[in-house]
């Protein structure tokens, strides 16, 4: 039978620091003198080895955004946040290219509901040994409503959601327009965290290489619906458009900065 599950190693996940929910708790990744396991480093950016490997069978690591504690994605200037991805990309894709891994996932928790348990700005790179991520994706996926198109790379809202709800999606093709499509993710993040009409402090970024396109989708966390976990049924709300043309109102017609 073809392993589909994770193994979570619950004696190494206990160790875990907890910095998003417990305030008192040190953070980690400020401490960079003690930080060990390096792989890669560019200026603030580091890529390290997951000091608690929480996943069996495969290859941890996680990348710091930013040396400075109380920063976030959505508030990164032009410069950093390409840089960052650029950072983020070519890591990935060399773990992707690799014969080593089945496939390799890259993804970012934020908030108390994003999974995530430290609340410094970082991203994980995972390589998978036997589990292939792409068996799990369907087209209609990353399939929505067109918010903007720009250079290449295409912003939309789901209309067939993955989990549920409000899903954005972001895909290009060519890593010459990574800083178009670096933006299109911040504005959706800034818009998850700052102009959503209910609260909203919790996102995830997922990232996928298929078939030569890039795409990140962009998740909003909220309590997730019982439908979903216990039937594997994902909703769509009626306001989709509603949310689009509030997404290109606040960005794209009378504003150019992200200051909603």
């Amino acid at each position: 039978m073809k392993n589909r599950h994770l193994f979570f190693n619950t004696s190494i996940g206990v160790q875990k620091p907890e910095s998003i929910r417990n305030k008192n708790q040190c953070c980690p990744f400020c401490a960079r003198d003690e930080l060990t396991g390096i792989i890669d480093e560019e200026g603030p950016l580091l890529l390290l080895k997951n000091k608690y490997p929480v996943l069996e069978n495969a290859f941890q690591t996680v990348l710091i955004e930013t040396d400075k504690c109380d920063e976030e994605f959505s508030v990164y200037s032009k410069e950093h946040l390409s840089r960052l991805m650029q950072f983020a990309m070519r890591n990935w894709l060399a773990m992707e290219k690799s014969a080593e891994f089945k496939s390799v996932i890259m993804f970012k928790n934020h908030g108390p509901l994003s999974g995530g348990t430290i609340a410094h700005a970082h991203m994980q790179i995972v390589g998978l040994h036997d589990i292939d991520y792409k068996e799990n994706i369907q087209p209609s996926d990353f399939a929505g409503i067109t918010i903007q198109e720009a250079n290449g790379v295409s912003f939309n809202l789901s209309d067939r959601p993955k989990v549920g709800f409000y899903e954005f999606n972001i895909r290009m093709r060519d890593l010459a327009h990574i800083e178009q499509f670096c933006l299109f993710i911040q504005t959706a993040v800034h818009y998850i965290l700052n102009g959503f009409p209910f609260r909203c402090g919790s996102y995830n970024l997922f990232f996928y290489w298929l078939d030569g396109d890039f795409i990140c989708k962009v998740v909003p966390r909220f309590v997730t619906t019982p439908v979903f976990i216990g039937y594997m049924i994902p909703q769509v709300p009626n306001n989709i458009e509603w949310m689009r043309d509030d997404v290109v109102s606040r960005y794209f017609q009378a504003r150019t900065q992200l200051d909603a």
